[in-house]
């Protein structure tokens, strides 16, 4: 069964056909060819795949394509403004945060979602966010320092 929907992605609307079983995540990387967004173990247990819905971070491979009708995604392609990057993604780059960068889009994602809604949150408060997103590189610290480093921006 497919069906045609129509969602806001990174600002800009799109009218699709979706598969009654596609995911998120496959309609984002094979529709689209927004690859930034990962596919890690397909499970929601890794958060390689995390995009923002409506607001709300989600694992889009958890999320069917025909639930995201006439709401908003945010991916990692849609962050950064045309000229400049965002925030967040140069704070990981400076704070050597990435390093084989397969995480990186969903941990950044989810920080920014976390952020979006406590801009002062404590280091813990940070490591309790990113913990639904699995890093196997860099033991997080770097991570964790770059969100930081952000929020000491803003104060």
């Amino acid at each position: 069964m497919s069906k045609n929907i129509r969602v806001l992605i990174n600002g800009e609307w799109h009218q699709l056909e979706v598969d009654g079983k596609e995911s998120l995540l496959d309609l984002l990387r094979g529709q689209l060819g927004l690859t930034g967004t990962k596919r890690g173990c397909n499970t929601g247990d890794c958060g390689a795949c995390s995009v923002i819905l409506d607001g709300k971070i989600v694992n889009s491979c958890l999320v069917l394509a025909l639930e995201v009708d006439g709401k908003s995604i945010l991916t990692i392609e849609g962050l950064a403004s045309k000229d400049d990057l965002h925030p967040l993604q140069k704070s990981f780059v400076e704070q050597g945060a990435i390093q084989c960068g397969f995480c990186t889009s969903g941990m950044i994602m989810t920080a920014k979602a976390f952020l979006d809604e406590n801009p002062i949150p404590s280091e813990e408060e940070i490591k309790a966010a990113i913990a639904g997103n699995i890093c196997r590189c860099t033991g997080y610290v770097k991570i964790v320092k770059a969100i930081a480093a952000v929020v000491g921006g803003r104060k």
